[in-house]
């Protein structure tokens, strides 16, 4: 069986991903790598930091693709002195190159929101902000979903949390838990700058990561007339499905040509909460 050259492996990527979808403010594409370098394991990872750089050699990856860009505002110095100079000098020096797909893997069809339905066992239906470049309707931002069998919010929520990989922090819930949840907003990463899109989609509830709280209390003082409950993820677990989903492709592409290709998934957490420690509360609910 024939290995595939990094240059290869890259447009294979980019044919999934193209850089021109990404948003103008993005880094993705390529960071670190020889195109004529051959590629016989790669590894898919939501963050380019330390640990998954390590876990990359230990593996004996050629190739690193993960979600999140390494210099997403750029730099002046590689220096290993900064914890991102150290992972380019360890990326350098174990032969392994570093491909981002961001907000191209965002808006792709399948992409980061489709995967993050999935691990729901959601129907999508469409696209929460489609692209007008796309004139099958189907990219864009975020997707509206379906459930098989409508459920509380609570139960919807105790399902996200089982459903997506164990963080600290859970699923956080604003909305009355025992309202009946039949279709659902999903955004992989920070959401709450789609809160009008979300309230114009009729949706029982939104999923998404990173809510803050002034954003969040004015939507949901704003929903009185038509509620609309709010389910907050850790950012870290609302991508990581998408390594599994970008794997399974490359996996695909890889058995189409007959390449020498292992693709590997990292199940390392990245998240960078640690712990939680819930509050206790009075039976009606108010703090202590």
């Amino acid at each position: 069986m024939p290995v595939p050259l990094l240059s290869e492996v890259i447009a294979a990527l980019e044919n999934l991903w193209p850089a021109e979808r990404a948003e103008s403010w993005d880094a993705v594409g390529t960071v670190v790598g020889d195109p004529g370098q051959e590629v016989t394991r790669v590894l898919f990872a939501v963050d380019p930091v330390q640990e998954i750089v390590d876990e990359a050699v230990k593996l004996g990856a050629d190739l690193l693709v993960t979600h999140h860009p390494l210099y997403l505002r750029g730099t002046t110095t590689v220096a290993a002195t900064h914890f991102k100079g150290r992972v380019v000098h360890t990326l350098i020096k174990n032969d392994i190159a570093l491909h981002v797909a961001h907000t191209n893997a965002d808006t792709a069809d399948p992409g980061v929101s489709d995967a993050l339905a999935g691990a729901l066992d959601l129907r999508v239906v469409r696209p929460l902000v489609p692209d007008p470049a796309d004139p099958s309707g189907r990219r864009g931002l975020g997707r509206i979903c379906e459930l098989d069998h409508p459920l509380p919010l609570r139960e919807f929520a105790e399902k996200a949390a089982a459903r997506l990989p164990a963080t600290a922090q859970g699923i956080r819930v604003a909305g009355d838990p025992e309202a009946i949840v039949r279709t659902v907003a999903v955004s992989g990463g920070s959401g709450d700058s789609l809160f009008d899109q979300v309230r114009a989609a009729g949706v029982d509830a939104f999923l998404t990561a990173d809510l803050r709280h002034h954003p969040t209390a004015e939507f949901m003082a704003a929903g009185t007339q038509s509620p609309l409950a709010l389910l907050d993820a850790a950012h870290w677990a609302t991508e990581w499905p998408w390594c599994e989903l970008a794997a399974t492709q490359l996996d695909e592409i890889s058995d189409r040509h007959g390449w020498d290709l292992r693709v590997h998934v990292s199940k390392t957490v990245t998240d960078p909460w640690t712990a939680h420690a819930a509050s206790p509360l009075t039976p009606a609910g108010a703090p202590n």
